[in-house]
C-alpha cells in the first residue's frame, strides 16, 4: 500500500521533483532527464513506495510520450530534413538491421532461446525512443544533421520493428507465416499515411483562418495529435508514430517562433513530458539485479543493446566523414529504449514466449539506456552547440559590433485588432538566432486623459502579444504634432532600422491605397518601410509570392528587405516566389547563398507588366502577396511602380498583403564580392536603355 494516495499531495509531491530536480542536478552538470527517472525509482513501488503507478501516470506518461514524439515532429527544419534523408534513411537501415541482426545471434547462441523468440528479442534491440531529444532542444541545434540523421533513423528503425514484431506473433498465433496480415498492415499504413496527408493540412488551415484565439488553437492542434495517435494504434502501430507523424505534417502551420509554438513547448516541457519520465522511473524494479541468474541475462541485453546501437553511428560516421561529437549525438538520441521495447517485451511475456529473466532483463537495459542516453546526448551537444556558433562567426564575413547588433524594428500601434498580427509579423522577420529588438511605439496629438488611455492600451497589447511568443516588446508613448512627425522623429533617436505599419481604410472616394501618412512617412525618413494587411495567420499562408521590380539589386536597402523576407519564409516554413527579371534573380540567389538561408525559394521571369498581370492571376487567398515599391527617384523606380498601388488594390483587395520600401543611402549589410553582383555606388549602376538592350538581344 503506497503512503500517499490522495490526489491532492500526488500532483504536489510530483510537481516538487519537476520543480527541484533540475535545480539541483544542473550543479551537479547531470541532465535534469536523469534526475525525473531516478526520482520515479525512489518514489516508486519497487523504491520507497510513496506513490503508486496508479492510472493517472498510466494516462499523464502516456499522454507525455505522445507529446514528446509530437514535439520532436513539430521542430524538424523540414527543408534540412530532406538535405539529410539520404543519410538518415541509410542510418535507419543500419540502426534496424545491425540490432535485429546482433540480438538474433546472441538469443540464440548465447541466451539459447528458439528462433522465434530471438526475432521477438531483436525487434525490442531495433526499437528505441528519442527520450533524450530535451536536451537537444535545449541546446537549440535541432537543425544539425546529425539530429535529423537520428531523427529520420527512428522513424524507419521503429517502423521496422514494428512490422517485425507483426510477423512473429502471426507465426506464434497461426503456427505458420501468413503473408495475408503483413500485405494488409502494409496496405492500412498506406491508406492511413495518405488520409493524414490529405486532410490534416486542409482541415487545420481552414480552422486558423477562422479562430485566431490561441488557447482554441492549442486545443485544436493537440486533438489532431491524439486523433492521429489513436488512428495509428487502430491499424496495429504504436501510437508514438502516430503522433510523430503529426507533428511532420502540422510543422507547416506552427511557425517557430509563433505564440502557439511557445505554448505548446511550454506546457510539455513543464508537465507532461516530465509525468512521462517519472512513470518510467517507477517501473524500473532495482531488486532484480539480486538474482545472479537474471543479472548475467541483463548483462548480455544490455551489452547487445548498448553495442547494437553504438555500431550503426559509427558506420555512419565512417561513411559520411562525421566527427566524433555527431555520432555521439546520434547515438546518445538512439540509444534509449523505453515504450516501443515495453511493448515489444510486454506482448512477448503475455504470449509465454518470454519468462520474467528476460522481463527483468529488459527493465535493466531501459534503466541503464535511459540514464546514459541524455549524459552522452548532452556531452556531445554542447560540442556540436560550439561548433555551430564558430562556424556562424567565421561565416558572417562581419566583424565587431556590426555582426552582433540585431536589426532595430518600430511597430507602429494603434488599432487593437491589428496589434497582434503587426508584432507577430516583426517577430517573423527578424533572425531567430539573434535576439529581438523590437519597439512599439503609439503616437498621440491629444493630451486628454481619454487619448492617454488608448495609448497605453494599445501599447499594453503589444506587450501581451510580444509575450505569447516569448519576446519582449518595449513601449513607446509619444505626444507629437502627428503620427508620421512622432514615427519619424523615434526613428532617428532610436536608430530603427525597419518599420511596420498597418494599411489603413480608405475613408474617402479620393483617398489613396496607401493613403497619405505612408506617402508623408516615405519623405520623412530613408529607412525600410513595411505597410502590412494580413487577413489570416501567418501558420496558415500556403506561398509567399514576391514582386521585384526592375534594378532593385541596386537599391541599398536590397540585403535588408532580402533577408527579412528569407526570415519570414524561415519561419512560416512554407516556399517562397521571386517575381523579377534576370538580373535581380542572381543579385537574390547571392544573398540567400550567401547568408546560408535554408529555404524554397523559386524564380518567375518578370521583365514588363503584361508578364506580371499573367501572373497575378495565379496568386492564391491563402498566399502572402509582398510587392518591393521604390521611393520616387530612386533607380528602380518606374512609371509602372508608380501605377501598381491602384493595380493591387483593384485585384489584390481579398489578398494578405505586404508593401515593402527598401531603405536608401545605408550602410551595406554584405560586403561586395565577385559572387554579389550589387553596387553600393549609384553611378556604376547600367543604365536603363542598356537593360532593355539586353534582353531585347537575349530574346533574339
Amino acid at each position: 500500500m503506497p503512503l500517499v494516495t490522495n490526489p491532492v499531495p500526488i500532483f504536489f509531491i510530483v510537481l516538487s521533483i519537476i520543480l527541484f530536480a533540475p535545480l539541483l542536478l544542473n550543479r551537479l552538470k547531470i541532465p535534469h532527464i536523469i534526475g525525473m527517472i531516478v526520482a520515479g525509482v525512489v518514489i516508486g513501488p519497487y523504491g520507497l513506495n510513496v506513490l503508486a503507478r496508479d492510472s493517472s501516470f498510466e494516462i499523464f506518461g502516456q499522454v507525455g510520450i505522445l507529446y514528446l514524439m509530437f514535439l520532436a515532429g513539430l521542430e524538424i527544419d523540414m527543408y534540412h530534413l530532406k538535405l539529410n534523408l539520404r543519410r538518415g534513411t541509410a542510418f535507419g537501415l543500419l540502426t534496424l538491421l545491425i540490432p535485429l541482426g546482433l540480438g538474433v545471434f546472441t538469443s540464440v547462441y548465447i541466451l539459447h532461446v528458439d528462433w522465434l523468440t530471438a526475432m521477438l528479442l531483436g525487434a525490442m534491440y531495433a526499437s528505441h525512443t528519442l527520450i533524450s531529444y530535451p536536451v537537444i532542444t535545449r541546446y537549440g541545434i535541432s537543425k544539425s544533421p546529425p539530429v535529423l540523421i537520428a531523427i529520420v533513423g527512428t522513424l524507419i528503425a521503429v517502423i521496422g520493428a514494428l512490422l517485425v514484431l507483426a510477423v512473429t506473433t502471426n507465426i506464434k498465433r497461426e503456427g505458420a507465416f501468413d503473408a495475408s496480415e503483413i500485405i494488409q498492415l502494409l496496405v492500412l499504413v498506406g491508406i492511413y499515411v495518405a488520409a493524414v496527408l490529405y486532410t490534416f493540412p486542409r482541415v487545420t488551415r481552414w480552422f486558423f483562418k477562422r479562430y485566431s484565439d490561441k488557447v482554441t488553437q492549442y486545443v485544436y492542434v493537440l486533438a489532431m495529435v491524439f486523433l492521429s495517435a489513436w488512428a495509428a494504434q487502430l491499424i496495429h502501430l504504436e501510437p508514438v508514430l502516430g503522433a510523430f507523424f503529426a507533428g511532420i505534417v502540422l510543422n507547416r502551420f506552427i511557425p517557430s517562433a509563433s505564440p502557439l509554438m511557445y505554448s505548446i513547448e511550454f506546457v510539455g516541457n513543464a508537465l507532461f513530458i516530465p509525468y512521462f519520465l517519472i512513470g518510467v522511473g517507477m517501473m524500473i524494479n532495482m531488486r532484480v539485479l539480486a538474482n545472479s541468474g537474471t543479472l548475467a541475462m541483463a548483462s548480455v541485453m544490455l551489452a547487445v543493446a548498448l553495442v547494437s546501437k553504438w555500431l550503426p553511428a559509427l558506420i555512419t560516421q565512417k561513411i559520411y566523414g562525421m566527427d566524433s561529437p555527431s555520432r555521439n549525438i546520434i547515438f546518445g538520441l538512439t540509444a534509449a529504449h523505453t515504450a516501443v521495447a515495453l511493448a515489444v517485451v510486454s506482448l512477448g511475456y503475455s504470449m509465454e514466449m518470454f519468462d520474467e529473466q528476460v522481463l527483468n532483463g529488459t527493465v535493466l537495459v531501459i534503466l541503464v539506456t535511459c540514464a546514459l542516453a541524455p549524459i552522452i546526448t548532452s556531452r556531445a551537444a554542447a560540442k556540436e552547440k560550439i561548433r555551430l556558433m564558430g562556424e556562424e562567426q567565421s561565416g558572417s564575413g562581419q566583424s565587431g559590433s556590426q555582426a552582433q547588433r540585431s536589426v532595430r524594428t518600430a511597430v507602429a500601434v494603434s488599432n487593437p485588432l491589428t496589434i497582434q498580427g503587426l508584432v507577430e509579423l516583426a517577430v517573423l522577420m527578424n533572425d531567430p538566432d539573434s535576439r529581438s529588438d523590437v519597439t512599439a511605439v503609439h503616437v498621440r496629438n491629444d493630451n486628454t486623459a481619454k487619448a492617454k488611455t488608448l495609448s497605453r492600451n494599445a501599447l499594453e497589447e503589444a506587450r501581451k502579444a510580444a509575450a505569447a511568443a516569448n519576446e519582449s516588446i518595449t513601449g513607446v508613448e509619444r505626444f507629437d504634432l502627428n503620427t508620421v512627425t512622432g514615427l519619424a522623429n523615434i526613428v532617428a533617436e532610436r536608430d530603427i532600422d525597419r518599420i511596420i505599419v498597418g494599411l489603413h481604410r480608405r475613408s474617402t472616394v479620393i483617398d489613396s491605397f496607401l493613403g497619405v501618412k505612408i506617402d508623408q512617412l516615405l519623405n520623412s525618413t530613408n529607412r525600410m518601410l513595411v505597410v502590412a494587411r494580413c487577413y489570416i495567420p501567418a501558420g496558415a499562408v500556403t506561398r509567399i509570392v514576391v514582386s521585384v521590380p526592375d534594378q532593385a539589386q541596386y537599391e541599398t536597402g536590397f540585403t535588408g528587405w532580402v533577408t527579412a523576407v528569407a526570415n519570414l519564409t524561415s519561419q512560416i516554413g512554407c516556399r517562397v516566389i521571386f517575381c523579377c527579371s534576370d538580373d535581380v534573380r542572381v543579385a537574390i540567389t547571392s544573398v540567400l547563398r550567401a547568408k546560408g538561408y535554408g529555404i524554397r525559394f523559386e524564380f518567375r521571369t518578370v521583365n514588363d507588366r503584361d508578364d506580371f498581370v499573367i501572373l497575378s492571376r495565379r496568386i492564391l487567398s491563402d498566399d502572402l502577396f509582398i510587392f518591393v515599391g521604390a521611393r520616387a527617384n530612386s533607380l528602380s523606380y518606374n512609371a509602372h511602380i508608380s501605377e501598381m498601388p491602384d493595380f493591387i488594390d483593384r485585384h489584390f483587395s481579398a489578398n494578405n498583403l505586404l508593401v515593402i520600401y527598401p531603405e536608401q543611402f545605408g550602410a551595406e549589410a554584405v560586403p561586395i564580392s565577385f559572387t554579389d553582383p550589387r553596387s553600393a555606388d549609384i553611378t556604376t549602376a547600367p543604365s536603363p536603355v542598356l537593360n532593355r538592350l539586353r534582353r531585347l538581344l537575349r530574346r533574339r
